[in-house]
């Protein structure tokens, strides 16, 4: 067990050699209730604020891979509600159907050569979103997308960062999987035990570490660094030590106090380590009442949305929550999106 463990340890600290260039971490988690509901948490985490704004996308929407010449066309069946990443990325969301998706940050992501591929090209930015209009559930997602149907082409972020993640899903039945490119390979672990994801090292890793914590038991002693293999542990103890509960109220604390606990300070990065960085938003996606609660940093409050609420239906027009310049919002916000023009996918 030991001599796993320093294996999977030296892979994960020369993980955080490939990215160096950027600085971001987040942590997701699925909770699931007494009266079988399912409640996934997330942070956001990144050396400088992302300008995340939240949208709302109707059911029909024509939809490219926004990488010009070869894209992949296809029309939404499902509406969503998503947040944004520099609006350039869908990082996150949940469609009407109950699928909810996250996207997090993966140094050793290879996403291939997409021009070798001969298939239709996707922007990564594009992926999240991708898959929340078109799929209903974890495992039609993974059936359709294990025959690999689009290239990931994954250009730079905003200030030269490397485009590289990997891609959480779950849905109200509780079913969970994680996507990643590897070797310029798929690579999708299903399976509804899978109720924490990190960053580096890659998911199979990650497993392997957490088994050394399990062994030891958090009652003794939890990793307290910030780097990702221990706020996995973190993450993975406290999750199957908080009660479930059928109570809403206390559910939805219960999650907001499990990825509290794995954030990141404000002003805390290291450069030196891409796998750290400042918590820049917290949020909750309760999937069988279709709520989605957003907690930025620096607002005082929590504010939420409900999807029966949104203007979702074939022919209504995309809207956008704007947070630029960090406005103070709390309770239930549907009624503050505005018609706006969608973002484009990031593009070469």
């Amino acid at each position: 067990m030991r001599k796993q463990f320093a294996k999977m340890l030296l892979a994960s600290v020369a993980a955080f050699t490939l990215a160096s260039a950027s600085v971001e971490a987040c942590t997701r988690v699925l909770y699931g209730t007494s009266d079988s509901d399912y409640i996934v948490g997330r942070t956001m985490d990144w050396d400088v604020d992302p300008r995340t704004n939240l949208w709302s996308f109707p059911r029909g929407m024509a939809r490219d891979g926004g990488v010009g010449p070869g894209s992949i066309k296809w029309t939404s069946k499902y509406g969503s509600l998503i947040a944004d990443f520099y609006d350039a990325a869908t990082a996150e969301g949940i469609n009407e159907a109950g699928l909810a998706a996250n996207l997090l940050y993966l140094a050793e992501a290879d996403y291939g050569d997409p021009k070798a591929s001969k298939k239709p090209l996707l922007s990564v930015g594009g992926w999240t979103q991708y898959i929340l209009d078109n799929y209903a559930t974890v495992a039609d997602a993974v059936k359709a997308l294990q025959k690999e149907p689009f290239a990931i082409v994954a250009p730079d972020l905003p200030g030269g960062v490397r485009s590289a993640s990997h891609l959480a899903l779950a849905d109200q039945s509780g079913d969970s999987a994680i996507l990643e490119y590897l070797g310029g390979k798929l690579v999708i672990h299903h399976n509804r035990k899978y109720t924490v994801m990190t960053n580096s090292p890659p998911f199979d890793q990650q497993l392997a570490l957490n088994t050394y914590w399990v062994s030891i038991g958090g009652v003794n002693f939890l990793p307290g660094t910030h780097r990702a293999s221990d706020r996995f542990a973190r993450a993975y103890w406290n999750l199957n030590a908080t009660p479930k509960v059928a109570d809403g109220r206390v559910a939805i604390a219960s999650v907001f106090s499990i990825i509290r606990n794995i954030s990141v300070p404000l002003g805390i990065s290291a450069p030196q380590e891409p796998n750290i960085a400042s918590t820049r938003w917290r949020s909750v996606t309760d999937i069988k009442n279709r709520l989605y609660y957003f907690e930025p940093t620096l607002n005082p409050s929590i504010f939420w949305v409900d999807l029966k609420n949104l203007k979702l239906e074939p022919g209504a027009k995309p809207a956008k929550l704007d947070l630029a310049g960090d406005p103070i919002l709390s309770g239930e916000v549907a009624d503050k999106f505005v018609p706006a023009e969608p973002f484009k996918f990031l593009s070469r």
